[in-house]
């Protein structure tokens, strides 16, 4: 079968499965999240995030080499394999928040507050979750999208579908990029970096006292303007800590 089209469909997969994972998780489990409420994570309006669609292209081509790792006993092979998996998606994971930090001067999540982080972007907890749900796509997953994949091969009418979800996708960061570039302005001219959930969280209050709709989807639609909501959210008392100074190798940049 078609190796790009294999990695859409996963990447598709793995957009959707991840943006549900993070819903629940923000929900119920996030420990600043203290209202309970529903929180649309990431940047892009719909329901996707594509730094899980990349892990699990990550973790399909990975589970491959179990074979290449040289151990015999097969618990102790698994194990090193998971936490090659879960190595791998943290390198991920910190370049992608590195990028929308040194270039967008956004902060897309925030590890701070959790114990030996690294600059906030990757952390042992998240890295150990990574392994557990590398465990879970291994076991649980992975022979099913075997399966699917096989079935995929025998209908390729259901490449549309994923022609569609693509094209949906594009329209989506097509716009959610205008609102980043927006967001990217302000915050280098005011030296500071947004945390977008802060931002998101503002927005939502607004919408929430003026009984506007949307308040969890299309967030960014509002009555009042993009540059109004970051002036707010700029005179939050919590956004001195996201200071641009902050930011990693500004040192080297003020240099040139």
């Amino acid at each position: 079968m078609n190796l790009f089209l294999i990695l859409a469909f996963l990447f598709m997969s793995g957009s959707l499965i991840g943006w549900a994972i993070e819903l629940f998780y923000r929900r119920y489990f996030d420990p600043t999240n203290k209202e309970r409420r529903w929180i649309n994570p990431g940047f892009l309006t719909g329901p996707y995030l594509p730094l899980y669609g990349f892990s699990l292209m990550i973790l399909y081509l990975l589970a491959s080499l179990e074979k290449y790792v040289p151990i015999q006993n097969d618990v102790g092979r698994k194990l090193v394999l998971f936490f090659i998996m879960a190595v791998c998606i943290t390198v991920v994971e910190y370049f992608t928040g590195l990028i929308f930090i040194v270039k967008m001067k956004i902060k897309l999540w925030d590890y701070t507050e959790n114990r030996f982080n690294v600059k906030g972007i990757i952390c042992p907890l998240y890295s150990f979750y990574w392994m557990i749900l590398s465990a879970v796509y291994y076991f649980l997953i992975n022979p099913y999208i075997l399966e699917a994949l096989q079935w995929l091969s025998e209908n390729l009418a259901f490449s549309f579908v994923v022609g569609f979800f693509f094209g949906i996708f594009a329209v989506d960061l097509g716009i959610s990029l205008k609102n980043l570039i927006n967001i990217h302005d302000f915050a280098k001219e005011n030296e500071i970096i947004v945390l977008l959930d802060e931002l998101k969280k503002e927005i939502r209050v607004y919408k929430e006292d003026k009984k506007e709709k949307g308040r969890f989807t299309l967030i960014f639609r509002s009555s009042d303007s993009i540059q109004n909501h970051l002036k707010r959210y700029r005179d939050l008392p919590q956004y001195v800590k996201y200071k641009l100074k902050n930011i990693p190798h500004r040192e080297k940049t003020d240099k040139k």
